[in-house]
C-alpha cells in the first residue's frame, strides 16, 4: 500500500482542482466500460446470435427445398419467389459458377464466425459470407455450379445501433462531467484565493482585500487566516513602535557620550574611547535592524541590475581601503517586486562578507523557474558543511567568522536570511567556483 501511494504521489497531478477531477473522472470511466461490456454482452452477443441463428435456419429451410424439389426452373423460381415474399431475402440463383474466395474476418468480427458456424449446421453444403461494407451477403453452392446467392440488410442480420448507444452513453458522461468541473472549480477558486492571499502576506506583498466564501470549511480557514494576520500585523506595529522608542533613548545616551569625548579634545588616551563609541552605534543599528526586519517597508517594482550594481557601489565606498575586489558578471535584465531597501541591505551583507574574507568576489544572476537566482563566489576560507546551516542563525561566530556583518555582531548572514524569508525565498550556502564559498539567494518572481 505504501508503494502504491508512493506511485500516486510521483504520478498524480499536484494541484487540488486536478486531482479532485481524476476523483470524479475515474469513476464514470469505470462504470462506462462496464456498461459497455453489458451492451456488448448482453445487446451485440446475444441478438447477433439470434438473427444469425434465424438467417441461417431460413437459409438452410430454402436450400432444404431445393434438395427436395426437381431442380427445375419453375422450381427455384418458385424458392425464389418464397425468400423474398416471405422471408425478405433478395435472392438470386447463379449457374455455372463457383463460390468467391474467402473474406478474412477482422478479429471483433462476431458475425461472420457465428455465420459459419451456424451454416455448417444449417445446409451442409459449401458457404461464402461477407458482412463488411454493405448487406450482408451469403453464398452457398446448393449444387455442383449452382449458388444461391442471399443478400439482406445489416439489421436483419445483426444488431445494429450499438455504436449509436455508445456515442449517446459518451456525450451523456461528458455533460456530466462538463457540470461537474464548473461546479468543481467554483469549489477550488476559494482554496487558491486562500493559498494566494496567503503567499502574498508570507511575502510581504500589498494585496486586494481577501473575503473568505465557499464551503463553511473553506470559510473557517478564511476566517482563521484572517485573524492570524491580524495578530502578525498588531504584533509588528507594536514591535515598531517599542524598537524605535528603545532606539532613539540608545541612540540619545550614545550620542551625549560622543558630547561628554568632544569636550575632552584630541587626546590620545580618548581616542579608544571614541572608537569603543562607534562601535557601540554601529552595534546598537546592526540590532535594531535585526529586530526591525524590513521595517514596514512596502514592495515595489525592482530593477534587479540597478539595485545589485548599486549595492556594490556602497560596499566598495564603506571599504575604501580593502584590497578585494568585486567584478559584476551577468545578470538578469528583469524587474521584481521586492522591497527595495531590504533587497540592497541583504546584498550588501553578503558582498560585505564575501570581501572580508576573499579577496576576489563575483556576483551573478538569472531568473529560471519563475525564480531570482543570485550568486555570490569568493575565493576565501569558505565554511565548512557542518556548520552552514549554523552560520545563519544570529549572534553565532564560527571559527572563520563568515558569519560577522560590518561590525562583528554576528548578525550579517541572520539578517539576510530573514530577508529572504520576508520575500518568501531563502539563502543557500554552496562550495564556490572560486575555491571559497558560494551565496545562493533564491526569491520568487
Amino acid at each position: 500500500m505504501n508503494s502504491f501511494n508512493r506511485f500516486l504521489e510521483r504520478h498524480l497531478p499536484g494541484g487540488l482542482y486536478q486531482r479532485a477531477l481524476i476523483i470524479l473522472i475515474a469513476p464514470v470511466v469505470l462504470l462506462q466500460t462496464l456498461m459497455a461490456a453489458i451492451i456488448l454482452d448482453r445487446h451485440w452477443d446475444n441478438v447477433t446470435k439470434a438473427l444469425g441463428r434465424s438467417l441461417s435456419m431460413e437459409i438452410g429451410m430454402l436450400v432444404d427445398d431445393f434438395q427436395r424439389s426437381d431442380k427445375s426452373a419453375e422450381a427455384i423460381a418458385a424458392i425464389e419467389e418464397r425468400a423474398r415474399e416471405r422471408l425478405r431475402l433478395d435472392m438470386d440463383v447463379i449457374h455455372n459458377a463457383d463460390l468467391p474466395p474467402p473474406v478474412e474476418p477482422p478479429f471483433y468480427a462476431l458475425f461472420e464466425r457465428k455465420m459459419q458456424k451456424y451454416l455448417t449446421r444449417d445446409t451442409g453444403r459449401a458457404f461464402w459470407v461477407n458482412s463488411q461494407g454493405g448487406p450482408v451477403e451469403v453464398q452457398v453452392e446448393v449444387d455442383k455450379g449452382t449458388i444461391f446467392r442471399i443478400r439482406t440488410e445489416t439489421e436483419r442480420a445483426q444488431a445494429s445501433g450499438t455504436g449509436g448507444l455508445l456515442a449517446l452513453m459518451l456525450a451523456s458522461s461528458g455533460v456530466l462531467l462538463g457540470i461537474a468541473m464548473v461546479f468543481l472549480r467554483k469549489q477550488v477558486m476559494p482554496i487558491l484565493e486562500l493559498a494566494d492571499a496567503a503567499k502574498n502576506f508570507g511575502m510581504g506583498r500589498t494585496t486586494p482585500a481577501y473575503h473568505p466564501r465557499g464551503a463553511d470549511e473553506i470559510r473557517e480557514a478564511g476566517n482563521a487566516f484572517l485573524d492570524m494576520r491580524r495578530r502578525i500585523a498588531r504584533h509588528v506595529e507594536q514591535r515598531t513602535d517599542m524598537l524605535a522608542g528603545v532606539s532613539h533613548d540608545l541612540r540619545t545616551i550614545v550620542t551625549r557620550f560622543k558630547l561628554e569625548l568632544a569636550v575632552l579634545g584630541d587626546n590620545p588616551k580618548v581616542h579608544p574611547l571614541k572608537e569603543d563609541v562607534d562601535e557601540m552605534q554601529h552595534m546598537l543599528e546592526d540590532y535594531m535592524a535585526f529586530v526591525k526586519g524590513d521595517g514596514g517597508e512596502q514592495a515595489s517594482d525592482v530593477n534587479v541590475p540597478d539595485a545589485i550594481r548599486l549595492s556594490v557601489e556602497n560596499v566598495e565606498r564603506d571599504r575604501p581601503d580593502s584590497d578585494s575586489t568585486v567584478q559584476v558578471k551577468s545578470l538578469p535584465e528583469a524587474t521584481v517586486r521586492l522591497k527595495a531597501n531590504a533587497f540592497r541591505r541583504l546584498i550588501a551583507n553578503l558582498l560585505s562578507n564575501a570581501v572580508r574574507y576573499g579577496h576576489q568576489v563575483q556576483i551573478s544572476g538569472e531568473v529560471k523557474d519563475h525564480r531570482l537566482w543570485i550568486y555570490v563566489d569568493d575565493n576565501g576560507p569558505g565554511i565548512p558543511v557542518s556548520q552552514r546551516e549554523e552560520a545563519f542563525r544570529p549572534f553565532v561566530r564560527l571559527d572563520n567568522a563568515r558569519n560577522l556583518d560590518e561590525t562583528g555582531t554576528g548578525l550579517g548572514l541572520a539578517i539576510a536570511q530573514d530577508i529572504a524569508h520576508a520575500h518568501g525565498g531563502e539563502i543557500i550556502l554552496e562550495d564556490g567556483p572560486l575555491g571559497g564559498l558560494r551565496a545562493v539567494v533564491r526569491l520568487p518572481v
